[in-house]
């Protein structure tokens, strides 16, 4: 049985969530978090969470916070961004640290992610 890889996607809008979820549910299997706390969570709880996308605006503490303390119990995942704004230097110096592999602007670009996500799985 061919398990689909598990990507953990992290969003504050609803809307996004579903977008996400409509687009990766078929070739993945999609968790998803509304806050960096519920992420960090998801993560503990689902060990077979290989990849991680996460919103960069969101109340509480922002994408790159998130990651930030996820990566000290997770170091082996992979990590992107998504933002709906240009690049802040939070995110360009969060690529330069290797913290991030990548970031997405919103609306994202479906194939542009899918493509990065099989880059992470080969």
């Amino acid at each position: 049985m061919n398990e689909k890889p598990t990507i953990l996607y992290i969003d504050d809008e609803p809307l996004n969530v579903m977008l996400f979820e409509i687009n990766f549910k078929k070739r993945y299997n999609v968790i998803t978090a509304n806050s960096g706390f519920n992420g960090l969570e998801q993560l503990q709880n689902n060990k077979m969470i290989k990849i991680v996308f996460s919103d960069m605006k969101m109340p509480g503490m922002n994408g790159v916070e998130f990651i930030r303390q996820a990566k000290k119990d997770f170091p082996e995942k992979e990590y992107f961004i998504l933002t709906g704004y240009d690049l802040l230097d939070d995110i360009s110096l969060a690529i330069k640290t290797n913290l991030i592999k990548k970031y997405f602007c919103k609306p994202f670009n479906v194939p542009e992610i899918e493509k990065s996500i099989v880059e992470c799985l080969a």
